[in-house]
């Protein structure tokens, strides 16, 4: 998925060549059973909004569970557990969403309050750049060998981030009503970069969210609000494409995922605002690091 970039694995390089297409009951030969659903939206939920990369975990489980991702069925189930993620942001969020259409009231300008003005601000540069440049992102940076380097580069933005941002007086603003424009504008211009699948959509963002003068908590929950109409307008056009790969003995395997996507992303969203309040991005960045090491040595 060219908008959002870190979400869908689009290659794996240990797929077998020529294999014949099995029914949509089969991922290169496997099936994909109940176990396999619950994994896979388990792993969705729980790394698609912490900056460790979604797409290097879904690459990694899915050769582990010996699931085919040039399989077209393996593509839809995972648009379809992405959508469960996004639905526990809207949840978690709704007031704030609902907030965001007022133009009046409140004990807040309409100029200071987070506004839709914020959001098209933050989507329009990976919107623009993702369009333009939507063939040659495909062609070159999807592949596990491109996933592996995005790790590691990702993961040494996030640390330089983080120190660049301990210098005194370096964060100004703590709380996500209070973003400016030229702040949200910032954001979107490293969101950017999650157009690489595996840098992380929420580890660029909130690494431009700390050179912009955004503390980590509140450029965490910009970055959750921003990626809902990202996500939706992205996840929702790869569905519609994959729409003739459904028919009616999918769905429980596909709801099931959905499903606990949704739940591990809700518990994986509280629990990450938590964590940011006591560490840093940089035991993220170490983890990534590690994860590299698995990846190389597992897929390459």
């Amino acid at each position: 998925m060219i908008i959002i970039g870190d979400s869908l694995v689009q290659m794996n390089k240990h797929c077998q060549a020529g294999q014949p297409v099995l029914s949509s009951a089969f991922q290169g030969g496997r099936e994909l059973d109940i176990i396999s659903s619950i994994i896979m939206g388990i792993i969705e939920g729980l790394t698609e909004f912490l900056p460790v990369s979604s797409t290097g975990h879904m690459i990694l489980t899915a050769h582990l569970l010996g699931l085919s991702e040039d399989n077209e069925s393996v593509k839809t189930f995972e648009v379809v557990v992405q959508l469960g993620a996004v639905l526990a942001v809207v949840v978690l969020y709704w007031n704030k969403f609902i907030d965001m259409f007022r133009f009046t009231g409140g004990t807040r300008s309409y100029s200071r309050r987070l506004n839709l003005g914020h959001i098209f601000l933050a989507m329009v540069p990976a919107v623009v750049i993702g369009l333009v440049f939507r063939d040659w992102i495909k062609a070159h940076l999807f592949g596990p060998e491109t996933v592996l380097y995005s790790l590691v580069i990702g993961g040494i933005l996030m640390i330089v981030a983080e120190r660049w941002s301990r210098k005194s007086a370096r964060i100004t603003t703590h709380d996500v009503d209070d973003i400016s424009y030229k702040q949200a504008f910032v954001v979107g211009i490293f969101q950017i970069l999650a157009l690489w699948p595996g840098f992380s959509r929420s580890g660029s963002t909130i690494s431009g969210g700390l050179f912009a003068g955004v503390s980590r908590v509140a450029a965490a929950e910009f970055t959750f609000l921003v990626s809902v109409p990202i996500m939706i307008g992205a996840t929702g056009y790869d569905l519609y494409k994959s729409i003739d790969h459904l028919n009616g003995s999918d769905f429980p395997i596909f709801a099931i995922g959905f499903i606990a996507a949704f739940i591990v992303a809700m518990l994986a969203i509280k629990t990450f605002l938590s964590i940011l309040k006591k560490l840093s991005l940089t035991v993220f960045a170490v983890y990534r690091f590690v994860l590299a090491a698995v990846f190389f040595i597992i897929l390459m």
